[in-house]
């Protein structure tokens, strides 16, 4: 006969695997809802665009052929490209070539829009990266070391260090970069991704470092690191200082809980505590910003590409906007929200990881 206590055992497993079933599908749901938020927000985006770009003044169909282009063809184009029909019949045939990833040709370059961001957006895509990865260990690391020697130097000169980032707009920092480390010191390099000289690594990933280790071409990998210092500290500093600030509030705060004493009281290790206990909750706060950060990372680099002479997204969709270059400025501003909502989807899974109690919360509202 089975006794007691194997029959307690049993039961327990049994509704240690129904909560862990249970604890899944929370989390399915959890992320289903999260995903059905990012298309509807990426729809929604796509209305504000399309209405936007047919509120602009000019003519589309002219705007494209030029201004000498004679009137039957410009006709000709327009109701080719549906423009003489209702609005809502417009985005009917818009939103459907987008979904194919067609947005159309360029006025400027003459070539589809997609083709162009996937041949620029790399560029960008790896400035930001180096520039987020700057931004997360530098203004983390400020933050945990400014809350743990909180009013000593250490605190106050991490505090100076946030306060500068904060108040330097990132061109001011690239240009007073520039001309120390490029032309004063002749440490760094001040243009392109490149030295004149170093060949493009045949194309991978379009991320120049990660080609060149890829292959196995560390010249070309140090080469191209060493052009991404300047831009990517000028690009992720607002983004660190605004870290360090939160991630030393959140840890000073948590310093003071009940059960940071109750391990201090047992004689743990300092280090354990922090790494273990403290850093995990605190970093929440911080985590939960991330992907609004690496958003503005790339909707700002223009000024910074732009001092940097690097051809990337951000100039791109700024040459766009300039030229009223409509079918360039859907394609840039749809693959930036294409971004955000990915990152902020990214972050959403980290913070469910960090605290499951998320999805929870998330459930009861619902």
């Amino acid at each position: 006969m089975i006794n007691k206590k194997e029959t307690l055992k049993v039961s327990f497993l049994l509704i240690n695997r129904k909560e862990s079933i249970r604890m899944k599908n929370r989390k399915i749901i959890f992320i289903a809802k999260r995903l059905f938020h990012s298309l509807f927000v990426l729809f929604g985006l796509s209305v504000l665009i399309f209405i936007m770009s047919r509120i602009l003044p000019g003519d589309p169909a002219r705007m494209a052929l030029g201004a000498m282009a004679p009137v039957e063809v410009v006709e000709r184009l327009r109701v080719a490209m549906h423009y003489n029909e209702p609005i809502y019949i417009q985005y009917f045939y818009w939103f459907k070539n987008v979904l194919r990833g067609d947005f159309g040709d360029s006025l400027i370059t003459q070539h589809p829009v997609l083709e162009d961001i996937g041949q620029i957006f790399p560029a960008t895509f790896e400035l930001a990266l180096f520039a987020f990865i700057f931004m997360i260990v530098i203004g983390i690391t400020l933050g945990v070391l400014s809350a743990r020697y909180n009013n000593t130097w250490v605190d106050h000169l991490g505090r100076l260090a946030a306060y500068v980032g904060v108040v330097t707009p990132s061109f001011v920092f690239a240009i007073i970069g520039m001309l120390i480390f490029s032309y004063m010191l002749n440490i760094l390099p001040a243009m392109g991704r490149l030295s004149p000289g170093m060949i493009v690594p045949p194309r991978i990933t379009g991320l120049i470092t990660i080609d060149a280790l890829i292959q196995g071409n560390f010249e070309v990998f140090i080469d191209a690191l060493k052009h991404l210092i300047l831009p990517a500290v000028s690009l992720g500093l607002l983004g660190m200082a605004e870290e360090a600030r939160i991630t030393r509030s959140s840890v000073y705060n948590n310093m003071k809980k009940d059960y940071i004493k109750a391990a201090e009281s047992y004689g743990i290790p300092e280090r354990v505590i922090m790494f273990h206990d403290l850093l995990k909750p605190s970093l929440i706060a911080v985590i939960s910003i991330l992907g609004l950060e690496f958003g503005s990372i790339i909707a700002n680099a223009f000024l910074v590409e732009l001092i940097f002479s690097w051809p990337g997204f951000a100039r791109y969709g700024m040459t766009a906007m300039l030229e009223k270059d409509l079918n360039a400025i859907s394609g840039v501003v749809l693959v930036m929200g294409v971004v955000i909502v990915i990152s902020n989807l990214i972050v959403d899974l980290i913070v469910d990881l960090l605290d499951p109690r998320i999805h929870l919360i998330e459930e009861r509202r619902g």
